[in-house]
């Protein structure tokens, strides 16, 4: 038996205020939906944040749709939970619900075991970092299930492992609920696996299909897992996506010209436009000229980016190691300008996504909804 793990697909993302990248995305979905069907595998697990943003565009619920009655059609199951970017903070039904309500896909977030083909399938929703204790007795109850099973038992959820990511941790892989032989995770968006000797299977992190705003410009792999249970051990594959190429290159200003041309013959061979950043480094900069040579290979990118770093941020390690932990200290930004947690969490969570990926519309409705849900709060 043989199934597909993928995960933060984040559909709608429309990054750069790009067409184009969001068909990256789509593209990206539609080839690992596409190799799933090719190599007959039996059912498929998407780990949440399937959307960019709660209340995604209407292409990008058309995509996930038309990816689901592929996999039907094909006699493909599929199972998925949510990630906090298709949670709204407003009491709202989630739109992938729809999908289960339709029967193309089950969801199951609730963190109720069921056997599917002989195999022991759960799954948790995002957990929030301050409600972990309570789901302490919930973990104890699904490992003492799974402990009885004799066949391979799976676990989906959208977490990040400390022991993966210090920064963005929000269990241990000691917390994590045992007997399992495969723990299906989402949430971090580099590719990544590990066993533990607590642990009956492995913890797999497939990672993002291709690169979000959060992680930056930079040379990676995307892809998925295809895993194997056919006998008593599984085994991973993970398969690589075709994904637009990115590459952020460091230069000194008097440098500039020489790195401009390096860039040129690097990129002149590539088929996909590339996305290109540019970090200078120097003394009396002068943006002009800075922009004149850029514009020599603006043709051969998507988009190019510059800008200018000092040496303090060149040499910090710290910087360079904490791209993870941005969303947590916007956060605590907007908690002391607000002095609202609650306030905070519907600026950073509900209302900054659609606006970063310019979803105008998006943004005012969610506005909108909030203003009213607060009138009927008002009203009681």
């Amino acid at each position: 038996m043989l199934f597909s793990h993928i995960s933060d697909t984040h559909l709608g993302l429309v990054q750069y205020g790009s067409e184009e990248r969001e068909q990256d995305i789509y593209q990206s979905f539609n080839e690992a939906i596409d190799t799933s069907i090719k190599d007959h595998v039996d059912f498929v697990l998407f780990a949440g944040d399937i959307f960019h943003v709660p209340n995604p565009n209407g292409t990008a619920i058309v995509q996930m749709a038309n990816a689901l009655k592929r996999l039907k059609q094909n006699n493909i199951d599929s199972f998925f939970i949510l990630g906090e970017h298709d949670i709204s903070r407003i009491r709202t039904t989630p739109i992938p619900y729809v999908y289960h309500n339709l029967e193309f896909s089950k969801y199951i977030g609730q963190g109720v075991p069921f056997e599917y083909k002989g195999i022991l399938l759960a799954g948790f929703d995002k957990i929030r970092k301050t409600e972990i204790s309570k789901y302490e007795e919930r973990f104890a109850e699904i490992q003492n299930i799974a402990s009885k099973h004799s066949g391979h038992k799976i676990l989906m959820m959208h977490q990040g492992i400390t022991e993966f990511n210090k920064f963005a941790g929000e269990l241990q892989s000691t917390d994590l609920p045992k007997n399992f032989t495969y723990y299906a995770m989402g949430h971090l968006h580099d590719t990544d696996v590990k066993n533990f000797s607590h642990l009956d299977g492995p913890v797999a992190y497939p990672g993002s299909i291709e690169l979000t705003t959060s992680e930056g410009i930079k040379e990676a792999k995307k892809g998925f897992f295809e895993v194997d249970i056919s006998g008593k051990e599984l085994r991973t594959n993970w398969i690589e996506l075709d994904t637009r190429p990115q590459f952020s290159f460091k230069t000194e200003y008097e440098e500039l010209e020489n790195t401009i041309q390096e860039i040129s013959q690097k990129i002149s061979s590539i088929q996909r436009k590339p996305i290109i950043e540019l970090k200078i480094q120097g003394e009396d900069i002068e943006a002009d000229k800075i922009q004149a040579q850029i514009s020599t290979i603006q043709a051969q990118t998507l988009r190019c980016f510059w800008r200018i770093i000092s040496k303090e941020i060149s040499d910090s390690s710290v910087f360079l190691d904490r791209p993870h932990a941005i969303d947590d200290e916007m956060f605590k930004l907007s908690v002391n300008a607000l002095g609202s947690e609650e306030m905070a969490n519907f600026a950073i969570k509900e209302l900054l996504p659609p606006l970063t990926s310019n979803q105008i519309k998006e943004a005012t409705d969610v506005i909108l909804q909030n203003f009213e849900n607060f009138k009927k709060e008002k009203i009681k």
